[in-house]
């Protein structure tokens, strides 16, 4: 054991502050990190104000984690001291249900050990995240940054890059399919990068016309104003695929309409029960699919950081001093962010 230092919550109405606190000496499969970055997804936001109802004080967030590699296990073989890695958002799994075998550990049977918030598999202590100057974790849930990447750029992409990629790749997205992303926030901008790439036709799907020169500097072909009727009637049976990104309830069924037959719209931001309801007519009279996508697995983290070095994409950041954290969360929650907040943790110890 050691003392590490990172930002925590204590209770769900308590700002984050710094917090010393142990972490284990690596075991024989043990990757020790010195983290460098850490991306703030708005995961983190809900789970510190335990808004899904299942928070763990005290609770140090963080699943976007970049740093460079200080010590390993005996057994360790995929990495080794000095090497720049990241760490997602698992840390563990069962490692023998279907799922892990097929390398999705994030749909483990018996459910994923989390980076933070969750108790470890071998002696149940609760997961801290990467709001800290360190961690350890099997180096089977650690992935190699590549080398074109820019460090703090590239933390995001271990979840909102990855929670894009992952559906793109599983229902088989390509060129010249006609795709909409809904919502430009941190997932839905990586979502256009990464479909323009592989050459979709992509479009951007927003409630606000001020977002459109934005879309289209981000890559999209096409901005829809979701909220004019015109513009949705025009797109109506057009798009092969939906990527919807948006985290709060939304009316799916206009979406629906604008999807040819045989179409999916597949959420990866939306967590709770769906209203207003879905008119199941518009899956049955047209084949079409309503899916859910969460993350991605180990493999496909480390193949979209490995697309994204290849096709130059990194994520739209602002750099964050630990130390402000709190008042991030607030511009979080209101949207003044583009796109990513990444702390930079050599202000940790500032």
């Amino acid at each position: 054991m050691y003392t590490a230092i990172g930002y925590a919550a204590q209770s769900a109405t308590t700002p984050l502050a710094p917090m010393s606190f142990e972490r284990r000496s690596p075991r024989a499969d043990d990757v020790a990190i010195e983290i460098l970055y850490c991306g703030v997804c708005h995961s983190d936001i809900h789970q510190a104000r335990n808004e899904w109802g299942i928070a763990v004080y005290p609770l140090m967030p963080g699943h976007e984690i970049v740093g460079k590699v200080t010590a390993v296990g005996a057994s360790v073989t995929a990495h080794k001291v000095g090497d720049l890695v990241g760490v997602g958002c698992m840390v563990d799994s069962c490692r023998h249900c279907d799922a892990c075998h097929a390398d999705l550990e994030q749909y483990c049977l018996e459910g994923p050990t989390m980076t933070y918030a969750t108790p470890d598999r071998v002696d149940g202590s609760n997961t801290m995240g990467g709001y800290s100057d360190s961690i350890v974790v099997s180096e089977h849930f650690v992935v190699k940054i590549p080398a074109k990447l820019d460090l703090a750029s590239a933390a995001p992409i271990l979840c909102a890059g990855v929670t894009m990629y992952s559906p793109i790749k599983h229902y088989g997205i390509k060129a010249g399919d006609k795709v909409g992303v809904l919502g430009m926030g941190g997932l839905g901008h990586m979502g256009i990068k990464l479909a323009k790439a592989i050459g979709a036709e992509v479009t951007l799907f927003t409630r606000s016309a001020s977002k459109a020169e934005e879309g289209r500097r981000q890559g999209a072909d096409h901005v829809i104003v979701s909220t004019d009727e015109a513009q949705m009637q025009a797109a109506a049976g057009h798009f092969d695929f939906l990527l919807d990104t948006i985290p709060v309830q939304h009316d799916l069924n206009p979406y629906l309409d604008v999807l040819r037959f045989d179409g999916v719209h597949i959420l990866v931001g939306l967590i709770e029960p769906v209203d207003p309801p879905v008119n199941a007519a518009k899956l049955i009279l047209g084949r079409k699919v309503l899916a859910g996508s969460l993350i991605g697995g180990i493999a496909e983290t480390q193949e979209v950081l490995d697309f994204c070095a290849e096709h130059g994409i990194s994520c739209d950041i602002e750099m964050l001093d630990i130390r402000n954290i709190n008042e991030a969360y607030t511009r979080m929650i209101a949207g003044d962010v583009k796109y990513r907040f990444v702390i930079d943790m050599a202000t940790l110890k500032a």
